[in-house]
C-alpha cells in the first residue's frame, strides 16, 4: 500500500517531530518513512518503502512460510518500528543539514533494509515450540544477518548489497566492536552507525519505556535459562528490580558513550532543525527521571 504525499503534508512535516508518530501503527510509520524518503530522494524509487515495509511485516506477523508470528514481548514488531522511524529521521535530517559524506539513494535503501529486519533473529521456526524467541537474546544478532540473507536473496539483492545490510545489522550487538565490522565504505559505516544510534535511541525514548523493562527482564531470564544447558552466560540481572536499578548507569556508561565514541556522535543530527533541542535525548532524559523517582519511592 503507498501513502501518497500532498502539499498539505509536506508543509505540516516540514520540520517533522518524528516522536508525534504512533510506532503501534505500521502504517503510520510507513508514511512517516515515506515521507522522509521523499525528501531525500524527490527524484528517486518512490514506491520502494512501499514495497519493502510489507517484507518485514509479513515476518513478524507469521505470514512468513517458515517462520512464527514474533512471540517475544518487548522485542516486538514495535521495537522495530521505533528505530525504524528514529532512522530515517536522523538521516533526513543529516541530509538536510549538508553533512558529509552524502549517504546515497543506494546506502539508506539498504539501511532501511537493515534496520526492518535488524531483529528477525529473535523468529522462531514452525517447528521452534519451546519458549519464546527471546531466548534467542545472545545470538540474535547473527540469525538476524543469516535471515536478511535468505529474505534478500529471494528478492534478488547482490551478496554485496546482503553484506552491507549484514554489516549494519552487526552494529546493534550489544558489546560489538564496531572497528571490527568490514564495511566496505564509510557511506556504509555512517549508515551502520545511523541503524546502531536509532536501536538504541528509539526504544530508549519511548513514553512506555519504563514500563516495559519488566518484559524485558523476562527476555533476560528466559535467554539465560535457555542457555544455562547450552555453556551459555548466566543471568545478568537477579531481578527486576535489578534491571531498572541499573537501567540509569546503562544510559550514563554504555549507551551514552556508544553513541558518542563509537557511533560518532551521529545522534546529534536528531536535533530539531534551527535549535539544540533533541526530542530523543530529552524524553529518554524524562524518562530516566521519572524511573528515579519510582526507585526513591519504593526504597
Amino acid at each position: 500500500m503507498t501513502f501518497p504525499v500532498t502539499l498539505l503534508e509536506n508543509l505540516i512535516f516540514r520540520f517533522p517531530m518524528p516522536l508525534n508518530v504512533e510506532t503501534r501503527d505500521p502504517a503510520a510509520v510507513q508514511r512517516r518513512v515515506a515521507q522522509n524518503y521523499w525528501r531525500m530522494f524527490p527524484t528517486g524509487d518512490q514506491g520502494f518503502v512501499a514495497r519493502v515495509f510489507p517484507w518485514a511485516l509479513d515476518c513478524f506477523d507469521g505470514r512468513h512460510p517458515e517462520y512464527r508470528a514474533i512471540d517475544a514481548r518487548y522485542h516486538d514488531l514495535e521495537h522495530t518500528l521505533q528505530g525504524t522511524l528514529c532512522f530515517s529521521t536522523l538521516l533526513l535530517r543529516r541530509a538536510e543539514a549538508g553533512a558529509s559524506p552524502w549517504v546515497c539513494e543506494e546506502t539508506f535503501q539498504l539501511g532501511l533494509l537493515a534496520i526492518l529486519l535488524h531483529d528477525t533473529g529473535y523468529l522462531k521456526r514452525l517447528d521452534d515450540t519451546e519458549g519464546t524467541g527471546a531466548k534467542y537474546t545472545a545470538t540474535h544478532v547473527n540469525r538476524s544477518c543469516d535471515f536478511a540473507e535468505r529474505l534478500l536473496v529471494q528478492h534478488g539483492f547482490t551478496s554485496r548489497q546482503i553484506r552491507a545490510v549484514q554489516n549494519m545489522i552487526r552494529c546493534t550487538g550489544l558489546g560489538v566492536n564496531v572497528a571490527a565490522i568490514p564495511f566496505e565504505t564509510e557511506e556504509e559505516r555512517l549508515t551502520g552507525f545511523a541503524l546502531g544510534t536509532a536501536d538504541l535511541l528509539g526504544q530508549m525514548a519511548a513514553p512506555d519505556y519504563i514500563d516495559k523493562l519488566p518484559i524485558l527482564f523476562e527476555e533476560f531470564a528466559e535467554s539465560a535459562a535457555f542457555n544455562a544447558g547450552r555453556g551459555g552466560g548466566g543471568q545478568v540481572f537477579s531481578s527486576v528490580d535489578d534491571l531498572m536499578r541499573k537501567t540509569p548507569g546503562f544510559w550514563a556508561n554504555y549507551v551514552r558513550p556508544k553513541v558518542e565514541r563509537d557511533f560518532q556522535g551521529i545522534y546529534r543530527f536528531l536535533s530539531d532543525p534551527g535549535s539544540e533541542r533533541n526530542e530523543y535525548i530529552e524524553l529518554i532524559e524524562a524518562n530516566l527521571t521519572r524511573l528515579q523517582r519510582q526507585l526513591a519511592k519504593a526504597a
